[in-house]
Formats: structure tokens, C-alpha cells, sequence
């Protein structure tokens, strides 16, 4: 197959890569601009009619993909599915961390249960499969984790309490993870993707647990899915330990964060996020 203009086609060859959330937004994204890469794709996410959806409109076959439900916030019963893709084709290279669950409420609005929902998709949900896969890259020597974080986990934002806590919980996870394997060769890479046109908003959880149903002002001016999802597959070829997909004025949010804290603790509550 014709490898895209600007990928390393040395890289991806023959490589089994997993994919959470791939039944829609990044994760779909990601799917269309991998399958002519020469790799193996696994699908997961809730929904497997909609994981059927995008391996049809991809063009791939039973051969190149396995479709792999699972449902994050249980994830107790995760840690046997490693040995599913394995049994599939030999081996896992790179997993893509990509599913989950945003929130648009106020957090006195917000009731206990629903911000235990975020934290088990999120963040539990998350963990739990790179840790079933951690032993076996660990026995390798190889391996690359990919966790898409958010820009809500470089600094907190307004009706997203409960997301971007979790958010900022897979930072420091996977900063100590990468630090604990450093003899392992295994490569961990964070993404924070800021608004990006896709369906987050409309699935979030408001304060209840029910959908919000609304887009975001943000999300509909974001960048696109397939944009970002090729900023995460160079991200992934140069090996970088974390990269930020925002449009300018995101990254001189993140600037004032870090430079003029007061400053930004003044403007993010005007800000419009919802």
C-alpha cells in the first residue's frame, strides 16, 4: 500500500498497534490514518457495531484487524485482553490510551457517583490496560504507551472539575511510569489535545451522569480529528515524551499558566468553555 507523504513507513510496518475510543473522534481518526501504514490495528471501545463502522469505511480486513469491545469503567476485566491481541497477531507495540469520558457541570452541581464514573474511565480505566500489558513489554524490552491527557490536564478548567483531575492523574502516572522503565526501553508519550471537533461534548457527563447533548463553541472553531491524530501518529515516530495540539490561543493560555498565574486565575473564568 501507498504510504502517506510525511510518515515513516520503516516504523510503522508490521507493527500491532491498539486503539481505545475507536469508535469515533481521535481514536476514529487515528484508525484512517494508520490503516495504509502496513500495521495491524486493534479497535476498542463500547460500541462493537461502531467498531464494525469505521473497520468497514477503513477498507480493513478480518487479516489486519481485530475488534476488541471492552467498557473502561470496568475495568477489572481488562487484564485478560492483552492475550486476546497476542493470540491474534503474536505481538502489541504500541497502545493508544485514547478512550473517555468529558464533563460539563459545575462542581457543586455535580453529584459523588458521577465524578467516581470520570476517575474509573479516565483514569482507572486508562491504567488498567497498560498495566496488563506492562510485563509483557517489560520482557520485551519494548513497547510505547500512548495516553491521551488533555489541555485540562496542564491546568484546571471551568465545568470540567472531575476531568481534569483525571486528567492531571495520568500526567503523574505516567511520568513515574516512564521514570520506573526507563531500563526497559519502553517509550511512554503524552498527548494534550486542546478543542478538537469531535462528539466530547456532546457525550460528557453533566452533573447527574446524563449526557450534556450540546457542542462546545470551542469544539466546533477545534482542529480537526484527522489533524490531530496526524500530530499524534509524529509524535509516537520521534519518540517524544509529550506533545500539545492546541490552536494559539490554548497555547498562550498554557503560557500564562506557567508565566503570569495570577493573571490567568483572573481570565479563565471568562473564558468561554461551554
Amino acid at each position: 500500500m501507498k504510504l502517506t507523504k510525511g510518515y515513516n513507513s520503516k516504523f510503522w510496518k508490521d507493527k500491532v498497534v491498539w486503539i481505545t475510543g475507536a469508535s469515533s473522534g481521535i481514536g476514529e481518526a487515528l484508525v484512517h490514518e494508520l490503516k495504509d501504514k502496513g500495521v495491524k490495528l486493534v479497535l476498542s471501545a463500547r460500541r462493537k457495531s461502531e467498531l464494525e463502522r469505521v473497520r468497514i469505511q477503513a477498507g480493513l480486513s478480518d487479516d489486519d484487524c481485530l475488534i476488541l469491545p471492552l467498557d473502561l469503567e470496568k475495568f477489572t476485566t481488562l487484564s485478560e485482553l492483552p492475550g486476546l491481541v497476542i493470540r491474534k497477531f503474536g505481538r502489541v507495540d504500541v497502545l493508544i490510551n485514547n478512550g473517555g469520558i468529558s464533563q460539563r457541570s459545575l462542581a457543586h452541581e455535580t453529584n459523588l457517583s458521577t465524578y467516581q464514573s470520570i476517575m474509573n474511565i479516565n483514569f482507572f480505566g486508562n491504567i488498567s490496560l497498560s498495566l496488563a500489558l506492562l510485563p509483557y513489554f517489560q520482557n520485551k524490552n519494548a513497547g510505547h504507551i500512548v495516553s491521551i491527557a488533555s489541555i485540562a490536564g496542564k491546568f484546571g478548567v471551568p465545568f470540567r472539575t472531575g476531568y481534569s483531575a483525571s486528567k492531571f492523574a495520568l500526567t503523574g502516572f505516567y511520568e513515574a511510569l516512564r521514570a520506573e522503565n526507563t531500563n526497559h526501553n519502553i517509550k511512554i508519550t503524552l498527548v494534550y489535545p486542546g478543542f478538537i471537533k469531535t462528539n466530547i461534548s456532546e457525550n460528557a457527563y453533566s452533573g447527574d451522569g446524563s449526557k450534556h447533548g450540546k457542542v462546545d463553541p470551542g469544539i466546533e472553531e477545534g482542529i480537526d480529528s484527522r489533524v490531530c491524530a496526524k500530530k499524534i501518529i509524529s509524535a509516537i515516530e520521534m519518540g517524544k515524551l509529550e506533545t500539545v495540539i492546541v490552536r494559539p490561543k490554548e497555547k498562550f493560555a498554557i503560557f500564562l499558566h506557567k508565566y503570569f498565574l495570577g493573571l490567568f486565575s483572573k481570565l479563565i473564568p471568562k473564558a468561554k468553555v461551554v
